[in-house]
């Protein structure tokens, strides 16, 4: 018997990621981003002059993914680069008003995505499907990636997760 892919969970999972991606680029679009921008407009706002390896180590990206987003950000006037006095190999990146009043309008672009993926379920399913998805995400990352939001209700992972053992189907064969 084969294994039918598109009943199993995690392509569901990946299904959801992309139109929620997609969705979220229509909205980021509006306020002149594209998907991924944002995150580092954030990075800078929760905590502005971060190094660009400080930054690319924040958002699980390669420097050069850093690089280039820097340079297409700092192109819209939304943040500077200023090399450190000190070590002119260092590189600080620091958001703009400009990038600051972006960053703010991300939050209304996240919630706005929010609302729309969340529809119709009720505050229980709502608790209960991030509950799941930060137990998915904690069994699929290294150990040393896992960090804990700042609302969650559990601690971020310090120790490889355990194995979990999981049926290709379900039992009475109703996938």
């Amino acid at each position: 018997m084969t294994f039918n892919h598109r009943k199993s969970v995690t392509y569901r999972l990946v299904q959801a990621a992309r139109v929620q991606r997609t969705r979220a680029a229509v909205h980021l679009s509006r306020i002149g981003l594209h998907p991924g921008q944002e995150a580092v407009l954030k990075a800078l706002a929760d905590k502005d002059g971060q190094s660009m390896s400080e930054l690319a180590a924040e958002l699980a990206v390669q420097p050069p993914t850093v690089t280039k987003m820097i340079s297409r950000l700092g192109a819209q006037g939304l943040l500077t680069r200023q090399t450190s006095s000190s070590d002119g190999r260092l590189a600080r990146v620091f958001l703009t008003d400009i990038g600051r009043e972006r960053a703010a309008s991300v939050d209304q672009v996240w919630k706005r995505v929010e609302k729309e993926a969340l529809a119709g379920l009720d505050d229980k399913e709502r608790k209960r499907l991030k509950k799941l998805l930060r137990h998915i995400e904690k069994n699929l990352a290294p150990a040393t990636a896992v960090h804990a939001d700042e609302d969650d209700d559990e601690p971020a992972a310090e120790t490889a997760p355990a194995i979990v053992t999981v049926p290709l189907s379900s039992e009475d064969g109703s996938d």
